[in-house]
């Protein structure tokens, strides 16, 4: 990724100059995916059941 294309995703994000003065490179990586992540759509959602059986473990 390039500096043209890191410095237009951040904006996507709505973060300013001074934002990515405070954040590294990986933090705004980590936003950019979890922003990505959001729009996801999980079919199956785990039932209480479920993660009764996986605590159990």
């Amino acid at each position: 990724m390039n500096v043209n294309i890191f410095l237009l995703r951040a904006f996507e994000l709505g973060l300013s100059v001074a934002d990515l003065e405070e954040l590294d490179y990986g933090d705004v990586i980590d936003m950019l995916i979890e922003s990505h992540n959001d729009t996801c759509d999980y079919p199956l959602a785990p039932t209480q059941a479920d993660i009764d059986a996986f605590d159990a473990l």
